[in-house]
């Protein structure tokens, strides 16, 4: 497990910048390049469910570790949904089930500084270099416009 991270200086309001993340429209923009159509449904609480889907609603099925809005929130992956069947115990999972992705907001000045890490098997380490660096700048473009 490799642990990438990212940052990015964004010229608008922390709040801003985390409705941007989490909006249902724009987390589809911006999660375009891990995967078109990704959506995102959460129940927004500490050890709740979220999923992390593509068109199908196949994906991820995660839960959140830690959440101070709209400073940080860290997710922690459980397993996968395929066919509308959650997979927490497969050998394949449980070789990266429990690992971690983070965002965090800082107040910079009036700007915000977002900081995203996750851990990630290698094989996956070039999808997820480009998903986020393209998709952070999407998150700044769409941020930064009136």
């Amino acid at each position: 497990m490799e642990t990438l991270s990212y940052e990015i200086v964004i010229n608008a309001p922390l709040q801003k910048v985390w409705d941007i993340l989490w909006g249902k429209e724009t987390y589809t923009e911006w999660t375009q390049f891990f995967s078109p159509g990704s959506h995102m449904k959460s129940d927004w609480k500490v050890g709740g469910k979220t999923y992390f889907l593509d068109p199908n609603n196949e994906g991820m099925v995660s839960t959140i570790d830690s959440l101070n809005e709209p400073h940080e929130v860290i997710f922690k992956h459980l397993g996968m949904v395929k066919g509308g069947v959650e997979d927490t115990e497969s050998k394949e999972v449980k070789e990266w089930s429990g690992s971690f992705e983070k965002y965090i907001l800082i107040d910079f000045d009036g700007k915000t500084k977002l900081h995203a890490e996750v851990q990630v098997e290698k094989s996956w380490k070039d999808h997820l270099n480009m998903g986020f660096t393209k998709g952070l700048e999407v998150v700044k473009n769409l941020a930064e416009k009136n």
